[in-house]
């Protein structure tokens, strides 16, 4: 390990170390193939101590041009000695000029000064010196990511202005796009704060009455990428009319915090009051059911049965949605009193409506009247399921056509699957 020579307060910044009576840099960067950090040392004069003892910025300069080295190093290999010592005299000893010279040649971490207090203007010119004259020991690693990310929106030419920015940063996505917005007004500039408040207003505005609802095909918790995408261009459309001057992204992540809150609405709502309309009313004679079978394409059996805490639908759903997978994507609801079901085919954009015509006796196979549909997503599926739980085969009528030919359905389904391409 060695005997520690010097170490700054920040524990990641390079410590000295003495080993075998020789003075190291020691610095922990990169990961082995367990993702345990790497440790590297090499040879350092006395010379160099001093300068690093006295002088916080150059000691930083030196840790992000050796940064690079290690990484190149990877997971096992070992650092390049060599190429470290050589950048100990042109960072450490040089003046200036040619220590700004030298950065202009080398790859560096760019980071790791910006997390402790390099000016980055001045960075960018190639004026790494006089950028550390604002150094600190301590870093601030979300100034550093927020860098990052004002470099990876430049590479693709977006610029934020003062109010996309502040927008960004209400939502909680200036630095990572992908993380779950929230409202958090206590990181914008309370002099922004009342601006952003408008866009979020406009984009409320936009989407009132709008909901996202869950898809079980999915899983438990999926939503209906549809009700999302409609959601998506209503807010984008709104927001883009009331306020042309916003960038791309501070619009995105507006409408992505508006979808975001109606889909967890959705899943924090009783499955019950999912459905469209009391799946447990009695509408007329035929609606009153006493149970209720579920099969997938497995199967597998589930039975509802009225005197349950639970709709009949919400128990249909939280079956297809504990099911439903690539190769199990066929679900019937029977009312086997009745004689009649209907037949979901997730697979297809599709239901089929089966009604038992004759019942089988003395031993001969019951007749059924099939016919089919085809289905607008999983709003489509919802409505056909909780009008036929409230009123059988018949209640189904209004949700038509229904096409008793298989071929000519056939051709329908085709007609629909090309006018989509």
């Amino acid at each position: 390990m060695g005997d520690i020579v010097f170490t700054r307060r920040s524990g990641w910044i390079p410590s000295v170390v003495r080993e075998d009576g020789r003075l190291k840099l020691k610095l922990g960067a990169g990961a082995d193939a367990n993702h345990e950090p790497r440790t590297f040392t090499f040879p350092i004069g006395e010379e160099h101590l001093a300068v690093i003892q006295e002088d916080l910025p150059r000691h930083l300069l030196l840790w992000s041009a050796v940064l690079p080295l290690c990484e190149a190093a990877g997971t096992r290999g070992p650092l390049d000695e060599d190429a470290a010592a050589a950048l100990l005299d042109p960072i450490l000893l040089s003046p200036p000029a040619e220590v700004d010279a030298l950065f202009r040649r080398i790859s560096w971490d760019r980071s790791r000064l910006v997390a402790h207090g390099a000016d980055i203007a001045l960075l960018r010119r190639g004026q790494v010196c006089a950028a550390m004259r604002t150094a600190t020991e301590t870093a601030n690693e979300m100034r550093a990511q927020e860098y990052h990310a004002d470099r990876r929106r430049a590479e693709r030419g977006t610029v934020l202005g003062p109010l996309d920015a502040a927008i960004l940063k209400y939502t909680g996505q200036y630095t990572h796009g992908a993380t779950i917005p929230g409202r958090n007004p206590d990181a914008v500039d309370p002099a922004l704060l009342p601006e952003v408040l408008r866009v979020i207003a406009t984009a409320e505005q936009a989407c009132a009455g709008m909901r996202i609802g869950l898809d079980p095909r999915r899983g438990k918790n999926a939503t209906d990428k549809r009700d999302w995408d409609r959601m998506t261009a209503t807010v984008d459309a709104a927001v883009r009319r009331v306020h042309p001057e916003l960038v791309d992204d501070a619009v995105r992540t507006v409408s992505f915090l508006m979808c975001s809150q109606a889909a967890n609405r959705a899943r924090n709502t009783p499955a019950d009051d999912e459905e469209t309309g009391d799946d447990r009313a009695e509408p007329d004679e035929r609606a009153n059911k006493t149970a209720l079978l579920f099969t997938d394409d497995k199967g597998v059996e589930r039975t509802w049965r009225r005197n349950g805490a639970r709709g009949a639908g919400a128990e249909f759903w939280d079956f297809v949605s504990d099911r439903c997978t690539a190769d199990n994507d066929v679900f019937t609801i029977e009312d086997e009193e009745l004689g009649e079901g209907i037949q979901l085919h997730f697979y297809a954009d599709s239901v089929a409506r089966i009604t038992t015509v004759e019942k089988g006796r003395g031993g001969s196979e019951p007749k059924y009247r099939v016919e089919y549909s085809l289905v607008d997503g999983i709003g489509g599926y919802r409505k056909l399921v909780s009008a036929f739980v409230r009123g059988g085969c018949a209640a189904l009528d209004q949700h038509g056509p229904w096409i008793n030919d298989v071929a000519e359905f056939e051709r329908a389904r085709r007609r629909r699957r090309d006018g989509d391409r």
